[in-house]
């Protein structure tokens, strides 16, 4: 049930969010008859291309909620006429902290989705040493507007990465991140300490198991919790669950018919963040986070069904 402490909190606007990380441009085939073999060709009459990677979709579900967001990231020349990227600018999100290289390409993503999975082949020689980003002028003015910094990228090379976070951190920016599937960064004794900074790390069940080695999803939640504050798994159709004090809480999702997964932990974030901007308790935060995770999938790509803030809490009310 949502109580009245959402009520009180929408007093309030939602506190300021700015979202790092990779951009990519999505070209995704849908309803595929069945997955193709090397040499084959599948034919679909279903196919979109929008605004992909972290960055774009958890910066549009957010902003979309209504929470005041700018993203940090960069793009090719390419992207000023690119549909995708005006779907982003045009959404209200700042883009002021962005850089246009005039050398490389937008970095794209093509994504062949099959039955509610989907792989994928990317493009992205533009997202080198992404983090020098954040040292530029433009990026360091939005930072220092900002409650909390969201970093949907790996935190490579943890020796730049390490310096940033623990500076915005002093400052008294609240930091979160979606670090991905990425088992160099799981090897590295340097990963753990790291995450102390953080308020939230939003990994799926896969990756949490992974990170921690443990076999069991509740086990891999408690003992992120040793060095994050609160973690957050995400379980696909069933949910989420996250740590915080020692305590577990688990809550389900919504039950939806699924087209598309690309982007839907994502869209996750992006609700969850707007709750917790908003406020919201944590219980709150994670029914916001499943709604807008379950929508996602319910068409082409992460930010395909945003809901408003209106049709948020009537959904939620049915978890």
């Amino acid at each position: 049930m949502i109580s009245s402490v959402m009520t009180r909190a929408d007093a309030h606007p939602p506190q300021r969010l700015v979202v790092f990380g990779e951009f990519f441009l999505d070209l995704v085939f849908y309803d595929l008859p069945r997955v193709p073999a090397m040499g084959e060709e599948v034919k679909t009459a279903q196919f979109a291309m929008f605004p992909g990677g972290g960055v774009a979709t958890t910066a549009l579900v957010a902003a979309g909620l209504g929470t005041p967001t700018a993203v940090i990231t960069r793009v090719g020349q390419d992207a000023r006429t690119n549909p995708a990227w005006q779907k982003l600018v045009h959404s209200g999100i700042s883009t002021d902290g962005c850089v246009f290289d005039k050398r490389l390409a937008t970095a794209l993503t093509v994504c062949a989705s099959y039955k509610g999975d989907r792989m994928m082949i990317t493009h992205e020689a533009i997202n080198k040493n992404l983090v020098r980003l954040l040292a530029m002028a433009a990026a360091q003015k939005q930072l220092q507007k900002a409650k909390l910094l969201h970093l949907a990228c790996a935190l490579l090379p943890f020796s730049a990465w390490a310096k940033i976070i623990e500076q915005w951190k002093r400052r008294g920016l609240a930091l979160s991140a979606d670090i991905g599937w990425n088992p160099q960064l799981w090897e590295s004794p340097r990963l753990f300490p790291m995450l102390k900074h953080f308020a939230f790390v939003f990994p799926n069940e896969q990756e949490a198991r992974a990170m921690t080695g443990e076999k069991s999803v509740e086990k891999a939640a408690r003992a992120l919790s040793r060095w994050t504050k609160t973690p957050v798994v995400k379980l696909g159709k069933d949910g989420s669950l996250a740590v915080r004090d020692g305590k577990l809480m688990r809550l389900k999702s919504l039950r939806v018919r699924a087209v598309d997964a690309t982007g839907a932990g994502d869209a996750f974030n992006g609700g969850f963040l707007h709750a917790h901007l908003s406020g919201w308790p944590l219980e709150q935060c994670l029914q916001a986070g499943n709604v807008c995770g379950a929508l996602a999938i319910t068409g082409p790509g992460g930010s395909c069904a945003i809901p408003s803030l209106r049709k948020l809490k009537e959904l939620m009310r049915k978890l």
